[in-house]
C-alpha cells in the first residue's frame, strides 16, 4: 500500500461520497454517506434552542434568578456612590462619616450577598437545563441512527460517527453549560448597565456607547474567522478519530502485511493537519479578549478623564464618576467575556452542524398505515422478475425470478459479486428492488412492517459479531424471551454446547470485544445458535459455516438439517460441498440466475456449476 497524500486521505475520511454510491463488496473504510447541505448558523443556534426550550420553566426560574443576580450587582455598585459622597464630605464631622459609611457597607454587603444566592440558584438550574437538552439530544442521534437505512452503514465511516457522540456532543454540552448563560447574562447586564450609566451621567454614556461600534467590528472579523476554522478543525479531528478506528480494527492486517511504516506516516499527517488546524481556530478564539479588552481600557481611560475634567468643572460629582467608571467597565465586561467563550461556542456550533447533518438524514421508508404485523408466516418466498441496483447507473440483479416453499432449502452459488448477498439483502427488505415484486405467504413483502418482517427472517452473516455480555445473552439476544433450557438445547443442536462448557464460566462466560477471547468459528457458532433460537419462518445463511474446520461444519449440518425442517433456508455459499443437499440451488453470474436446479441436475448438465464443483474452473 504505497502512502497516500494528506489531499488523499482528507477526501478518503472527510468527504461525502457520490450520491446513491454503495460500494463494490464490502464497505470501504473511511466511505462517508451522502450529506445534505450544511445548515447555517442561525439555523444550528434556532435548533439548539428548540432543545434548551423543552425545559422552559426551568429557564423562567433561572431568569428570574439572573435578573435578581444583575439588579443587585446594578445596586451594589451604585452604594458606591453614596459612600464616595459622604467620605468626601466635609461637611460632616468624622464621626458621622465613619457612621455613614458602616451603614453603607453593611447594605451594600446585603446586597451582593442576594446576589451570591441568586446566582448559586441560576446556576444549578442552567446546568440543569442544559445537561437534560444535551441527553435529549445523544437519545435523538442514536434513536435516529436505529432508523437509518443499511446503506448508510454500508458506506459511513464508524469512526466518524462515533466522533458525533463524543467530541461533538461534548462540544456542545461545554457551549450549553459554559456560554449559554454568559450570553443572556451579558445581555440583561448590558442592557441594565446601559440604563444606569444614562441614569448617572448621559454625556459620559455617550462616550462609552461611541466605542461599541468598534467593539462589535473586532468581534465579528474575529467571530467569522474562529467560525471557519473551528470547522475544519471538527472535520479534521473526525478523520483523525477515524483513520484510528480503522487502523485498530484492521492491526492485524497492517501487521500481516508490515504497514506499520505507512500507517504512522498517514496518521502523522492527518495529526499535523489536525495541530494546525486547532492552532489557527485556538489562536483566533483565544485573541478576541485580550484584543477587546485592550480597546475597552482605552474607553475606560477616555470616559474617566472626561468625567475627571466634569468633577473639575464642578459639572458632576465625585461619587458620581467612581460609579459611572465602574459601570464603564461593566458595560464592556460582557462582550469581553463573550469573546472569551468565542472558542467554546463556535467549536460547538461545529459540532451540532455535524450532528444535525446525521439527524437530517433520510431514514427508511415509512411502513403503510395499514402494515401487516399480526399474521403466522410460513415462509412460501417468491421472487417475481426482480430487478435491482445499489444505484441508478449499475443494476446488479437483472430479471430474477425464484420461489422457495417451505421447508426447503435454495443455494446460491457463483462468483464474488454476482448478487449473491443482495437477494438476501432485498428480502430483509435492507433495500427496496427497483422492479418486480417479492412476496412472502402471498403478500408484497412491502405490505409488511419491517420490524415484523424481520423477525421472521434470522440471518447468520459471514462476518460475526457479538456483544458485551455473557455467552448466554448473546445467544438470547435472537429471541429475548427464550428461557436458559431452549438457549442450551439451541446450542446443542448447532454443536456449539461442548466448546461453550470448556469456557471458563460456561454460559455465564463473560464476551467483550466482540468475542476477542473466542476463536473465529467459535464466535460463528454463536451467531448460528442465535439465529436457530428465534424460532424465524425463513433462514438465511451467508457463508454461515466459513470460518468452521470441516467436522464442525458436519456437525452443524446435522443440527440445521433438524432446524430447516420446518424453514424456508436460502443459503450462500462459497463451499459446493454444504449445498449439495439443496432442493435447488441457483448459479448467479452477473446479476443473472444462469443454472438451476438440485446437485445432480445441475452436475448433468455439466455446465457452470459442474467446472466449480469438480474445481475445472476456480470460483472467482
Amino acid at each position: 500500500m504505497a502512502k497516500r497524500t494528506l489531499e488523499e486521505l482528507q477526501k478518503r475520511y472527510n468527504s461525502a461520497a457520490k450520491p446513491g454510491a454503495r460500494p463494490a463488496g464490502r464497505r470501504p473504510w473511511g466511505a462517508r454517506a451522502p450529506m445534505k447541505k450544511p445548515a447555517n448558523t442561525k439555523a444550528i443556534v434556532k435548533r439548539l434552542f428548540g432543545y434548551v426550550m423543552a425545559y422552559r420553566w426551568r429557564l423562567v426560574l433561572a431568569l428570574l434568578c439572573l435578573l435578581v443576580s444583575t439588579g443587585t450587582s446594578m445596586a451594589g455598585s451604585y452604594m458606591l456612590r453614596p459612600i464616595v459622597n459622604n467620605v468626601a464630605n466635609g461637611e460632616l464631622d468624622a464621626a458621622t462619616r465613619v457612621a455613614n459609611l458602616g451603614n453603607g457597607l453593611v447594605l451594600m454587603g446585603v446586597i451582593y450577598a442576594i446576589g451570591i444566592g441568586a446566582t448559586y440558584c441560576q446556576s444549578r438550574m442552567i446546568i440543569g437545563v442544559s445537561q437534560n437538552a444535551i441527553e435529549k439530544i445523544r437519545n435523538d442521534l442514536f434513536n435516529k441512527l436505529q432508523t437509518l437505512p443499511v446503506r448508510f452503514y454500508d458506506t459511513e465511516n464508524n469512526g466518524e460517527i462515533m466522533s458525533r457522540f463524543t467530541n461533538d456532543v461534548d462540544n456542545i454540552g461545554m457551549m450549553l453549560d459554559n456560554s449559554l448563560m454568559s450570553i443572556v447574562q451579558g445581555s440583561v447586564t448590558l442592557v441594565g448597565t446601559f440604563a444606569m450609566m444614562v441614569y448617572t451621567n448621559i454625556w459620559l454614556t455617550l462616550i462609552t456607547v461611541a466605542f461599541t461600534p468598534v467593539f462589535m467590528k473586532l468581534g465579528s472579523a474575529i467571530g467569522a474567522a474562529s467560525h471557519k476554522y473551528y470547522s475544519a478543525q471538527q472535520a479534521a479531528l473526525g478523520a483523525v478519530n477515524g483513520y484510528i478506528e480503522e487502523t485498530v480494527n484492521g492491526q492485524k492486517v497492517v501487521k500481516v502485511f508490515n504497514h506499520e511504516g505507512t500507517c504512522k506516516e498517514e496518521f502523522g499527517m492527518l495529526n499535523d493537519d489536525l495541530r494546525s488546524k486547532q492552532m489557527s481556530a485556538s489562536f483566533f478564539g483565544g485573541i478576541m479578549g485580550p484584543i477587546l479588552g485592550n480597546t475597552s481600557q482605552i474607553s475606560y481611560s477616555v470616559t474617566a478623564g472626561v468625567g475627571g475634567v466634569l468633577c473639575a468643572l464642578g459639572k458632576f460629582d465625585i461619587g458620581g464618576l467612581a460609579v459611572f467608571v465602574n459601570y464603564a467597565r461593566q458595560f464592556s465586561q460582557p462582550i469581553n467575556t463573550l469573546s472569551m467563550q468565542v472558542s467554546t461556542i463556535f467549536s460547538a456550533l461545529a459540532g451540532a452542524e455535524r450532528v444535525f447533518n446525521i439527524m437530517d438524514r433520510e431514514p427508511e421508508t415509512p411502513d403503510a398505515p395499514d402494515a401487516i404485523d399480526n399474521v403466522k408466516l410460513h415462509g412460501d418466498v417468491v421472487l417475481d422478475h426482480v430487478t435491482f441496483g445499489y444505484n441508478t447507473d449499475k443494476v446488479i440483479l437483472k430479471d430474477i425470478s425464484l420461489y422457495a416453499r417451505p421447508g426447503q432449502k435454495i443455494a446460491f452459488v457463483g462468483s464474488t459479486g454476482a448478487g449473491k448477498t443482495t437477494v438476501t439483502n432485498l428480502l430483509n427488505r435492507f433495500y427496496d428492488i427497483n422492479e418486480g415484486s417479492i412476496t412472502i405467504d402471498g403478500k408484497d413483502i412491502r405490505s409488511y412492517k419491517r420490524d415484523f418482517l424481520r423477525r421472521n427472517i434470522a440471518m447468520v452473516l459471514q462476518d460475526t459479531h457479538l456483544f458485551t455480555g455473557t455467552v448466554m445473552e448473546n445467544i438470547r439476544y435472537g429471541r429475548l424471551d427464550a428461557t436458559d433450557e431452549e438457549v442450551i438445547e439451541t446450542a446443542k443442536m448447532v454443536s456449539a454446547h461442548s466448546f461453550i462448557m470448556r469456557l471458563s464460566d460456561g454460559y455465564n462466560t463473560r464476551i467483550e470485544g466482540d468475542g476477542a477471547n473466542l476463536s473465529q468459528g467459535q464466535r460463528q457458532l454463536l451467531n448460528i445458535a442465535r439465529a436457530a433460537l428465534s424460532k424465524a419462518p425463513i433462514l438465511v445463511l451467508d457463508e454461515a459455516t466459513s470460518s468452521v474446520d470441516t467436522r464442525t461444519e458436519r456437525h452443524i449440518e446435522i443440527g440445521m438439517d433438524h432446524l430447516m425442517r420446518d424453514r424456508t433456508t436460502f443459503v450462500i455459499a462459497h463451499r459446493l460441498s454444504t449445498v449439495r443437499n439443496a432442493n435447488a440451488i441457483m448459479v448467479l453470474e452477473n446479476g443473472v440466475i444462469i443454472e438451476r436446479g438440485d446437485h445432480d441436475q445441475l452436475l448433468e448438465q455439466k455446465g457452470r456449476y459442474y467446472e466449480l464443483y469438480t474445481g475445472k474452473k476456480e470460483l472467482d
